[in-house]
């Protein structure tokens, strides 16, 4: 892989995010009814990254699950190595509330699509919100985010990848390419 640019540095992350937890607010009048489940791996901080950000501008936490949908991804046989199934880990009911599933990029929307199907597995939400860090376009489903950090657009040919802090050990979105 060749680097091709630094699309979001630390600070512009940041931005990204208050921006999403006041677009998530604002959408849903409020978070009364809202619970953020974050999508393994990175979209787990920053679930929690929302979930703080809500917290600095409603006075009020919201639960923060995880997903892990690899025994849900329909993709298995092109992977070579043995899925790890963790499945949903949630301590809060799903029923009748609104899922934010919290991702970092969204490409072709099988990912999504699989973490859907494990949520309807697990309860019945009034609905299903989308937040993505990244939006690189290409999509295979009709599939679409509620929420975008950022829309980059790429070719097939390029890589975009997140790091996070709290994974990494420092927090940036870059592209490369292939």
């Amino acid at each position: 892989m060749e680097f091709k640019a630094k699309l979001l540095d630390d600070k512009m992350i940041d931005r990204s995010m208050t921006r999403l937890a006041h677009e998530i607010i604002e959408k849903n009048k409020g978070i009364e009814h809202l619970v953020l489940i974050g999508i393994k791996s990175r979209g787990v901080p920053l679930a929690k990254r929302l979930a703080s950000k809500i917290m600095q501008i409603e006075g009020s936490t919201l639960p923060v699950g995880q997903l892990d949908i690899t025994l849900y991804r329909d993709d298995l046989s092109l992977k070579s190595y043995e899925p790890d199934v963790k499945g949903l880990e949630v301590d809060f009911e799903i029923n009748d509330k609104i899922v934010i599933l919290v991702d970092d990029v969204i490409y072709t929307g099988r990912t999504v699509r699989a973490a859907m199907d494990a949520i309807i597995d697990y309860g019945r939400p009034s609905a299903i919100q989308l937040a993505v860090l990244v939006d690189r376009g290409h999509r295979e489903l009709p599939i679409r985010p509620d929420y975008v950090g950022k829309n980059v657009p790429t070719s097939s040919k390029e890589i975009v990848k997140v790091k996070l802090e709290e994974v990494d050990e420092i927090s940036e979105v870059s592209i490369y390419q292939k």
